[in-house]
């Protein structure tokens, strides 16, 4: 397959995958959704130079500053006498045809997919509500409600009866949303020049009502994607950002030059650190395909979800997805990857690996990290999405970073997009093919 045909797959996908029925398996690394920050962007840095002194040189994280920032409150300290959880994989059920779809339910079934879902021993699932949307992003507000930001540019909530509002509308394909560390004000993260060549993104902030942009000129938008995603806040009380790269493995898309190395944007495929004001914006760690989510857990590790690259186009490789613990200033692996198109490793580069690998295609996209004090036994866990409609994808698993035992954890969802979960210990999960909201409680 040629590249452009490559590229014109995923935006079919895309197209389909914005419509009210689930798509179909597709060959894809699934949705990256682009933003962009208020500071004015350095002249690019060739960070594929060989030697070690060409690179660029990486901005300290600073271990105080004069930026007031609110430390986030950690919701649970894990108790080392409780003994965690089992892994028990979930099988997921066979697909099955409807007057909607010739495998899923219809998106109005309630009792059809409560039927399809499978979860892990101790939880139950069901369907609480649905927007007539493509959910991108979804976390707890201060105020208990669930706030879930759609690729029409709509950021919706939905209280305890399931009953839905909207907030705001007027962004383009908002991605990653978190409240601020003073809970009034919601960051979010969206498109603002929605083109695959010099296309932007931004930072901006609700509050009152009104959304204000806090960064602009963020890099964005490979191939409808690869921009700024999660949000999550920080125990510092700053705010912190996964942005992709503008291109597969570091090319550039055109000419001159086309296929040829690029160098890379300051903010590109990087997690960035930012206050509060947006005043203060530096790179946190490097090397970040495409980030679609990040969390932090309650002993201050920063995990991501990271899209491999796309297939190899003479072996027809594809690398699997990852999970990744975010080393400050760490080169976490793009554009140094090695295929027969991509530039490999410089010398002096040490790439960080993954602490885990997950199918190729499977399109990670939503992480949480678990913290309740009611269910000490799943402390700091990470529940992790899988988008993709590929078969192993489609699902929700659960990964325990101190001893890498990973399980099939929920099963039968259309294209599940991201996950939360609130102080009581019950986990979100919004589907974007759906745009069902799925809710699992601890039970027992």
């Amino acid at each position: 397959m040629t590249k452009t045909s490559f590229f014109a797959v995923v935006v079919m996908v895309i197209l389909v995958g914005c419509g009210s029925e689930p798509v179909e398996e597709v060959p894809m690394t699934p949705t990256d959704i682009v933003i962009t920050p208020t500071i004015a962007p350095n002249t690019p840095t060739p960070r594929g130079a060989q030697n070690q002194s060409d690179l660029p040189t990486k901005t300290p994280i600073p271990t105080e500053t004069s930026i007031a920032a609110t430390s986030t409150p950690i919701l649970i300290t894990p108790t080392p006498t409780v003994s965690p959880a089992p892994h028990v994989d979930i099988d997921q059920a066979p697909y099955a045809a409807s007057e909607c779809s010739d495998k899923y339910p219809c998106n109005d079934d309630m009792k059809g997919w409560e039927d399809r879902l499978r979860v892990a021993p101790g939880f139950e699932i069901s369907y609480f509500a649905r927007i007539d949307d493509s959910p991108t992003s979804i976390t707890v507000g201060p105020d208990g409600r669930l706030y879930v930001a759609s690729w029409s540019g709509k950021i919706y909530t939905i209280d305890d009866e399931a009953n839905i509002g909207v907030y705001y509308d007027g962004f383009r394909v908002p991605t990653g949303i978190a409240f601020g560390p003073e809970g009034q004000r919601l960051y979010v993260s969206n498109r603002v020049t929605d083109t695959n060549v010099d296309g932007e993104g931004q930072i901006s902030v609700i509050e009152d009502g009104e959304a204000t942009t806090l960064i602009d000129g963020l890099p964005c938008c490979y191939i409808g994607m690869h921009g700024p995603n999660g949000i999550a806040f920080g125990p510092d009380g700053f705010g912190y950002v996964g942005v992709g790269g503008r291109s597969d493995h570091g090319e550039r898309l055109v000419e001159p030059g086309l296929g040829e190395q690029d160098e890379l944007h300051p903010y590109e495929a990087a997690i960035l650190r930012f206050s509060p004001d947006g005043e203060d914006v530096e790179v946190y760690a490097y090397g970040f395909r495409n980030p679609y989510d990040i969390t932090w857990d309650s002993l201050g590790n920063l995990y991501a979800t990271e899209n491999g690259r796309d297939p190899d186009l003479e072996t027809l490789e594809s690398p699997p997805d990852e999970v990744h613990l975010v080393v400050p200033n760490g080169e976490h692996g793009y554009p140094y990857y090695e295929c027969s198109a991509c530039f490999g490793v410089p010398d002096g580069i040490d790439i960080i690996e993954p602490i885990l690998d997950l199918i190729p295609h499977a399109a990670v996209t939503g992480i949480t990290a678990y913290q309740s004090e009611m269910h000490p036994e799943y402390a700091d866990d990470l529940f992790i999405v899988l988008w993709s409609a590929f078969e192993g994808a489609q699902k929700a698993i659960r990964f325990s970073p101190d001893t890498g035992e990973s399980s099939d954890f929920a099963t039968g969802f259309a294209q599940p997009i991201d996950i939360t979960v609130t102080a009581d210990g019950t986990l979100f999960v919004a589907d974007y093919a759906t745009g069902i909201i799925f809710k699992i409680l601890p039970v027992g």
